[in-house]
């Protein structure tokens, strides 16, 4: 069973599974509503759920604590604790933002914990449901800045933005690691065949700015916009943003024998999917 079925990793997910699988959007289960998930588990009776689901506005989650809480890290508790109830696998996909962001070298997964955002303190909430209720049967899969062909992302927000615009500015004081949806999709498969225990974490290979992603993204595009590199301090926000949240794989690649591929090789087959299917400019 997959939650979060209708987002770009949902959709990735259910579609390169393994086996039968049910997809659940938001509109087929509400996950902060604990009888609900229990009627859901119940029901499709999964040896496996992959949780996808999530509240992932970032300042979204800064004006709402409560539902961000609800969702990210109440929801999570729920699908943990019914998933033991029927001995059930449980994969959680968590995020970069349950770091402070102030390292110097990649984070590895069990580096401390310090999230400085109410997304992060919410999905940190959801980790720590995980380790409890499921202390043998849960993964829990760190990722960062994903993208895809499909939904609400950076790519195709720049891609519409070059078009219309002559001119972007993006931010060049937070660094990270782009991370492909169809790619995260197939390596939490493996992770699931291998029947990995604990966190890993699982991006593309390379790191950039959300700048120097821009400026790819451009490039590679053929566009004519210029990106110019601006500081976070001129584009405040509500929520803090990791100055650094490099990710390190080196557990993935143990548990799974996986080297990530370059994000920007995966940037470039969204980019040729895109140019299939004309959704380039629909973000």
């Amino acid at each position: 069973m997959i939650t979060g079925g209708e987002g770009q990793l949902g959709v990735a997910l259910a579609a390169g599974a393994p086996g039968t699988v049910e997809a659940l959007g938001r509109q087929d289960l509400d996950v902060g509503d604990p009888q609900a998930v229990a009627r859901a588990v119940e029901r499709v009776r999964p040896a496996l759920v992959v949780h996808a689901g999530a509240y992932t506005d970032v300042d979204g989650c800064e004006d709402d604590r409560q539902r961000a809480w609800r969702v990210n890290a109440e929801g999570t508790a729920n699908l943990a604790r019914v998933c033991a109830a029927i001995g059930a696998r449980l994969i959680y996909v968590s995020t970069d933002y349950v770091f402070a962001g102030d390292a110097s070298r990649p984070y590895e997964p069990g580096d401390p914990l310090q999230p400085t955002s109410a997304y992060g303190a919410s999905k940190l909430g959801g980790e720590l449901a995980v380790r409890t209720l499921l202390p043998r049967d849960h993964t829990i899969v760190r990722t960062s800045w994903v993208f895809a062909a499909r939904g609400r992302n950076f790519v195709r927000t720049i891609l519409r933005l070059a078009a219309e615009r002559p001119e972007l500015r993006v931010v060049d004081d937070q660094r990270g690691r782009p991370t492909c949806a169809d790619d995260l999709a197939a390596w939490i498969w493996a992770l699931a065949d291998r029947g990995a225990v604990g966190t890993v974490h699982a991006c593309n290979a390379g790191e950039c700015t959300w700048y120097g992603f821009a400026r790819e993204i451009v490039a590679q595009a053929g566009l004519a916009a210029r990106v110019l590199p601006v500081s976070t301090a001129e584009f405040p926000r509500p929520a803090r943003r990791p100055a650094y949240s490099v990710l390190s794989t080196d557990a993935f690649t143990a548990a799974t024998g996986i080297e990530p591929r370059p994000w920007k090789d995966a940037l470039a087959e969204v980019l040729r999917d895109l140019d299939a299917t004309g959704g380039g400019r629909q973000a």
